[in-house]
């Protein structure tokens, strides 16, 4: 299993938002090229927002990303704690999330990125892949959104276990439990998952494109 980064709640928040909807590399390059240029988030706030736009273009829509980052910025700036998240330590999971998902365009699943990644807190985020597999498995209802699994699989991972937990999932989601063409055939999981146990009872993606 591959180790994962600690940064600090800040970091950790403004690095999820720009992964939003890119690859990780995009993301990546795009987060040290504002680091470089704006060595302290103070700096990132008062930068002019075409500028930030043009420094952040490499990790893709930052015509939407960098004006939501400065409204985050702003709205902690004016906060008691000012640009700092570490005082959310001291918090329980719920209240944590609830104050950062009031911050402009944070939605659960950043939020909980932030307090299992950097605060270690008991909390399971939820992406494309973690909420694919848990229906398939089912985990959760059909009808449940990634946003109401959170905590239908927050409470379901042994708090010890959710980060592991929440690393192999999107892994396996990446390698085997995929979109289109998931290989039901190569998975560990294939005796409890009830998708699975229909799969030689689906055409192929080739019968279906023949037929």
């Amino acid at each position: 299993m591959r180790s994962h980064r600690a940064l600090a709640p800040l970091d950790e928040l403004i690095l999820t938002v720009l992964s939003q909807n890119t690859s990780d590399i995009n993301c990546e390059r795009a987060y040290a090229a504002m680091r470089q240029r704006y060595p302290r988030w103070q700096d990132v706030l008062e930068a002019p927002p075409a500028q930030l736009v043009e420094v952040l273009r490499p990790g893709g829509l930052a015509n939407q990303k960098a004006p939501r980052i400065q409204a985050i910025l702003a709205r902690l700036a004016a906060s008691p704690a000012g640009l700092d998240l570490g005082w959310l330590a001291g918090q329980e999971p719920e209240p944590a999330t609830a104050f950062l998902t009031a911050l402009p365009g944070v939605g659960r699943k950043t939020a909980s990125c932030v307090l299992l990644f950097s605060l270690g807190m008991p909390v399971m985020p939820v992406d494309t892949h973690i909420h694919r597999i848990a229906l398939r498995l089912g985990l959760i209802g059909p009808r449940i959104s990634a946003d109401a699994a959170h905590p239908l699989l927050t409470a379901i991972t042994p708090p010890d276990r959710m980060l592991e937990a929440h690393l192999l999932l999107i892994e396996h989601g990446r390698s085997t439990c995929r979109a289109r063409r998931p290989r039901c055939d190569d998975c560990v999981l294939l005796d409890l998952c009830p998708y699975g146990a229909t799969a030689a009872t689906r055409p192929s993606a080739e019968q279906a494109d023949a037929g």
